[in-house]
């Protein structure tokens, strides 16, 4: 989306026949609030967490579930991006009713039917396996290498399960970007279950998306940098999503795209024979594109909704890749990129969700702030409580 000095925020545009109706919840990468929005584009309500929120979505019961910024000492992890120090449930007044602290923490986490959580960690790769990693740049003057791990934590925070990425990937096949250090080996940003039980993780430095199985710890699947079958490799994607289909709609952001410009799209996958059986794509190239975070989802009326999340852009297409719903996050930061309105990953949610009965969505509680974005006038940190010192 190109940027302009009068760069509108807030509703951009909807269309109120062809976008799908619902709530819109979204947050600042480096902010404390998370916010939902009404099909209309007006605040309804608002969570803070003074050790801030980075991503979240809603849980069965109505809570969030959220990722906390990075502690301040995290043994380096926090100068990477998608760190976070804490993972919580928040209730709809944002008091804390359940918490697991690590350092190690980043990207993605997910509640399991059976009330365990897995999310993704960073350690540092053994050496043994470090001297095997091919690609990418600068591995000398690199101390550490930091490695993905999938753990699997009880409610009380006990890991009963850890999948090492070191000990499973393929040097030949996961090479890291050449133009991405030897700082870590994989750089996940993305970690979901299957219907049948599988984990679906998205590595960005090796530009691969894999369908693993948690039992064997075995890669089951693979996508990505060199697949034959792609028009065109993908190139540090972000969050692959299940769809009711059975295939699998991947953020492709192309900000290293070997032999082609740097621009994003959204492609549909079918799994089976690995054709892209949809995709989004701007019709002007370079008004669509996020170098990173971002993602996609399919909703109920079959059209996407999109996070391009360089921009603070969230949007919705219709199968033929028109724009039916846009707003562009009024609410910056400043971030180790400078001043943002970076938004990780936004989600959208029924109107008649069984997790809103009984609440009260009335713009005119939150009058002060949908008065700011209506005139484009929010003040950077807007309400911001701060983070605390860890």
């Amino acid at each position: 989306m190109t940027w302009t000095r009068e760069r509108p925020t807030g509703l951009v545009y909807r269309d109120p026949e062809q976008s799908w109706d619902g709530y819109t919840l979204f947050c600042s990468v480096t902010g404390h609030h998370a916010t939902l929005l009404s099909p209309e584009g007006q605040v309804v309500h608002r969570w803070q967490q003074h050790e801030g929120i980075q991503h979240a979505h809603f849980l069965e019961n109505g809570n969030l579930l959220i990722q906390t910024g990075p502690f301040r000492h995290a043994e380096g992890r926090q100068n990477m991006g998608g760190n976070a120090g804490a993972m919580m449930e928040l209730d709809w007044d944002s008091n804390v009713v359940w918490a697991y602290r690590n350092p190690a923490m980043h990207h993605a986490y997910e509640r399991l039917p059976n009330g365990n959580h897995i999310v993704l960690a960073w350690y540092p790769v053994p050496d043994e396996y470090r001297k095997r990693i091919q690609g990418g740049h600068s591995h000398e003057s690199v101390e550490v290498t930091w490695g993905d791990v999938i753990l699997e934590i009880d409610r009380s925070g006990v890991v009963v399960r850890r999948w090492n990425s070191w000990e499973h990937f393929d040097p030949e096949l996961d090479r890291i970007c050449p133009l991405e250090t030897h700082k870590e080996w994989g750089h996940a940003n993305a970690l979901s279950m299957t219907p049948n039980g599988d984990w679906l993780v998205s590595f960005r430095a090796t530009s691969q998306v894999m369908l693993i199985d948690p039992d064997s710890g075995e890669i089951k699947w693979r996508y990505g940098a060199e697949d034959e079958h792609l028009e065109m490799p993908l190139s540090h994607q972000h969050a692959p999503t299940w769809l009711d289909n059975g295939n699998i709609l991947i953020f492709d952001n192309g900000c290293h795209r070997p032999r082609a410009p740097a621009f994003s799209r959204v492609i549909e996958v079918n799994p089976e024979t690995r054709e892209i059986v949809w995709k989004y794509q701007a019709d002007v190239m370079l008004a669509f594109y996020s170098f990173m975070c971002s993602g996609a989802s399919r909703l109920p009326n079959g059209n996407t909704f999109i996070t391009e999340s360089a921009t603070g852009r969230l949007f919705e297409v219709t199968p033929e890749g028109e724009t039916v719903w846009e707003y562009v996050s009024p609410f910056h930061f400043r971030s180790r990129f400078g001043r943002t309105p970076f938004v990780f990953r936004a989600y959208r949610y029924a109107l008649d969700d069984p997790r809103f009965q009984g609440r009260k969505f009335d713009p005119a509680d939150h009058a002060e702030l949908n008065g700011l974005i209506e005139a484009g006038d929010v003040p950077d940190n807007y309400a911001d409580p701060g983070r605390r010192k860890r």
